[in-house]
């Protein structure tokens, strides 16, 4: 339940009138003394408000101010104000201060802003609960990783055909995450308790696509590569295709596959529903979000502590020309967790060509870690605000896409 006010004021008896009036008025009190002994209490997960005087001894409540706007940018600080003190506190509204009270305050102001305030928290922790719950079920935010508008587009696309109960034929580079995409599809169609079957294409006979195909009858069949597929097995499939009926039917192709080529008709019945994985370098933006996930998926495999992304190796990944995608990117995170070596990719780019794409991609990092709030993502990356707000503009960047 969200109820709870952080009182900051280093006054006693201000402190305990403060968290007197806010009981009786049907609200927990938190009484802090200094920004010490707040600190530990401001969470992301806060169930409640801040309520602060502005002038305190050490760090005060602009400093406090401060602070809360770089953990949770969304959880609302009123500042308890002086007479003399009043052009300061406007000036922390635009800072991102909730509110202000002159002191003295009446009780009823106060328990009204507290009201007020309250609200506004309540809403962003039950937005906050309602997209997690979404998140946890949605298989294509939690398996197809990234924020570029191509992976948005992928993740679209996916939720769109996925209970479509037909054959999909899902292309794309080497490496970029075609089965993946198959398994997101599963997950998200109507047979996801149904079982899932990944086989190669290559020298598949007839008599070997029918075995797979009975077993994953209530299921789905994913096959790679199925152009590489000979010619009688793929007749045998687009035979199993017009039947409508049994195993759903996912087909893989990389653009550089070796075999025969998908046979024209088998082409046109998959033709219907395809959607194309794009190649890592299409979203550079995206390998810092890929990178730091399969560190953090290695490093727990390997029961090894998680080591430290920095800012430098960022920047080494992003000006590396990922021909081997997301699989390369993961042997890059494996030999880096296990100490082999620090992130490298294929062959080094140009310089100049790449920075623009590497800032754009560590603000969109910054936005993703400070929920799309651009003050505190200003403070992140140690910009003034209107060179933030000119960096959004030049890569046509809305903060408010990654709230």
């Amino acid at each position: 339940m969200t109820n709870t006010v952080l009182v900051v004021e280093d006054e006693p008896l201000v402190r305990e009138a403060l968290g007197q009036t806010l009981e009786l008025a049907g609200y927990a009190s938190i009484l802090a003394g200094s920004f010490i002994v707040a600190k530990d209490h401001i969470t992301t997960g806060f169930p409640g408000i801040v309520l602060s005087d502005i002038r305190m001894p050490g760090r005060d409540g602009l400093y406090l101010l401060d602070h809360v706007q770089s953990v949770d940018a969304d959880l609302p600080v009123i500042l308890l104000t002086g007479e003399g003190d009043i052009p300061m506190a406007v000036g922390a509204i635009s800072k991102g201060a909730y509110d202000f009270l002159e002191k003295p305050c009446a009780n009823e102001v106060l328990v009204d802003a507290v009201r007020k305030a309250m609200r506004a928290r309540a809403l962003v922790l039950e937005n906050r609960a309602l997209k997690s719950e979404l998140t946890r079920g949605d298989a294509a935010a939690r398996m197809i990783f990234g924020a570029s508008d191509l992976v948005e587009a992928l993740r679209d696309q996916v939720r769109r055909l996925a209970p479509i109960d037909d054959a999909v034929l899902i292309e794309g580079p080497p490496g970029s995450g075609i089965a993946k995409v198959a398994e997101v599809i599963h997950h998200l169609s109507r047979r996801p308790d149904g079982l899932y079957r990944r086989i190669a294409g290559a020298g598949l006979s007839p008599a070997a696509l029918a075995e797979h195909l009975a077993a994953a009858a209530t299921g789905t069949l994913f096959i790679e590569e199925v152009g590489a597929m000979p010619e009688a097995a793929q007749f045998a499939l687009l035979e199993h295709l017009d039947a409508m009926q049994g195993a759903r039917v996912l087909a893989g192709a990389t653009e550089t596959q070796d075999g025969p080529g998908i046979m024209s008709e088998l082409n046109y019945r998959l033709d219907a529903l395809r959607v194309r994985v794009p190649a890592l370098g299409e979203r550079t933006e995206d390998i810092p979000v890929i990178f730091r996930h399969y560190v953090r998926e290695i490093a727990e495999q390997a029961r090894v502590a998680v080591p430290e992304v920095t800012p430098e190796i960022i920047g080494g990944l992003m000006v590396q020309d990922w021909s081997g995608n997301t699989r390369a990117l993961r042997n890059s995170a494996m030999r880096f967790v296990l100490g082999l070596e620090e992130p490298l990719g294929g062959e080094t780019i140009g310089l100049a060509d790449k920075m623009a794409q590497v800032e754009r991609a560590l603000i969109i990092e910054a936005l993703v870690q400070h929920a799309g709030h651009a003050s505190a993502t200003a403070r992140a990356l140690k910009l003034p605000r209107k060179t933030f707000y000119d960096k959004l503009a030049k890569h046509g960047i809305k903060a408010e896409d990654y709230r």
